[in-house]
């Protein structure tokens, strides 16, 4: 069954989900924040069918949300990188591990642990704020339409 493109779509939220919006996408972009790069390793990381592997990655490629690089090793592979793009999705996964970490295990605890390497430290929940520091939930805000100027 093919899946209805939001390519078009008013909303960021739709539009975001058109390019990422599968599991195995957001996978293997979490994998490429640990450092995987290769399609075997991906593979080997993900048990995911190297079809589809072959499929989603070169969506994020055309995407820009990966590049391809030769590999680091000089051998004639190719190797995966994240780009600008694919790194500003950092918060986005942090947001998915602490909701998940929250909702989706007893007693709210994973079996992993996201921790600051210069302290060791956990990370502390994400927070949304406003710009002049308050800390908002979803009744605070509201989406607009902007401006033929804005």
């Amino acid at each position: 069954m093919r899946r209805t493109s939001l390519e078009g779509a008013d909303c960021p939220i739709a539009r975001s989900l058109d390019v990422i919006g599968d599991w195995w996408s957001l996978l293997i972009i979490r994998d490429a924040m640990l450092g995987v790069r290769r399609f075997g390793e991906f593979q080997k990381s993900l048990g995911v069918a190297k079809n589809i592997l072959t499929t989603r990655l070169r969506t994020l490629v055309e995407h820009g949300i990966l590049d391809t690089a030769p590999a680091s090793d000089g051998s004639a592979y190719q190797e995966y990188v994240l780009t600008p793009k694919g790194r500003d999705l950092f918060p986005v996964l942090v947001a998915l591990r602490q909701w998940g970490e929250e909702h989706c295990f007893e007693g709210g605890r994973g079996s992993t642990v996201l921790v600051d390497v210069e302290r060791g430290r956990p990370v502390r929940k994400l927070e949304l704020r406003s710009e002049d520091g308050r800390l908002l939930s979803p009744a605070d805000t509201q989406v607009k339409k902007r401006g033929r100027s804005g």
